[in-house]
């Protein structure tokens, strides 16, 4: 959400999103910078979205307005900071050493990966800090770095998703998909978020109210996969009470990471709080 623009946070209070990222970067004006900050961090003081996680987006490190934005959106205490442009692990602990001297512990620390060297760098970076909680694919930039054109299967991307879904996992780190630009086209924008839930990330991120519902659908378990998923458990917990090693639903051999996966299946089914 555009924190310049005051309708906008207003908007906010009623978007069913999980999260909310309140932004001082790339959709305010420079002329603008200033109030965004103001109203941004009033917001979060204010504690105006309840039952979200709200983040603010701060301008990039080589910018003008960083330190402030950094500083200030530290003292307001948001559920996480995102810093854009991320590609070293300088990067992460310089902002980490600011968050740990001005923010509450509650303030995690999110990363947009945005270049070839973000990619290339995005396991040592997920590694290198407790607080940095969340990678987010800053996709346009990506394909930009790249110099590549990007069709509806961005084929050219692939690589460096994989690369950056790869590296928050091994380190137990969340992972949101980058932006689909044309907010006309929600069947395009439905078939990229199966795409990326199938490539691994726990979510996406949104330029226009219109993309919630059909992002929360492709994100959600149907009941028939929550269905399948509580069997999974439910086999797999008879079995173990039966003193058998082996279960099976529908002929197939049931393991411990099935159960696994049918768990997270279930959590992800679950409303949000």
């Amino acid at each position: 959400m555009p924190g310049a623009n005051e309708r906008a946070l207003e908007k906010a209070e009623s978007i069913p999103a999980d999260a909310l990222i309140l932004d001082l970067e790339d959709a305010v004006a420079p002329s603008a910078k200033l109030q965004a900050r103001e109203r941004v961090c009033a917001a979060v003081i204010a504690r105006r979205y309840p039952g979200r996680t709200v983040a603010v987006r701060v301008n990039a490190i080589d910018t003008v307005w960083h330190e402030q934005d950094l500083l200030s959106a530290a003292a307001a205490g948001p559920d996480a900071v995102l810093v854009p442009k991320v590609n070293t692990v300088h990067d992460v602990q310089r902002v980490e050493r600011v968050l740990a001297a001005s923010a509450p512990s509650h303030t995690e620390l999110w990363a947009m990966l945005e270049a070839p060297r973000a990619v290339l760098h995005a396991e040592q970076i997920v590694a290198c800090s407790d607080r940095l909680t969340v990678l987010v694919m800053g996709t346009n930039d990506l394909a930009k770095e790249m110099c590549v054109e990007v069709g509806s299967d961005r084929a050219p991307l692939l690589s460096s998703l994989s690369m950056c879904v790869l590296a928050a996992r091994s380190h137990g780190k969340g992972i949101a998909d980058g932006v689909y630009n044309d907010v006309r086209d929600l069947e395009g924008f439905a078939s990229e978020c199966a795409q990326g839930r199938r490539f691994g990330f726990d979510g996406k991120t949104l330029i226009h109210p219109g993309q919630v519902d059909p992002c929360n659908a492709a994100f959600t378990p149907s009941p028939e996969e929550a269905a399948q998923a509580m069997r999974v458990i439910q086999a797999f917990e008879e079995a173990e009470q039966a003193g058998s090693g082996v279960a099976t639903v529908d002929g197939r051999l049931i393991e411990n990471l099935h159960v696994a996966m049918a768990r997270r299946t279930l959590s992800l089914a679950e409303p949000s709080s």
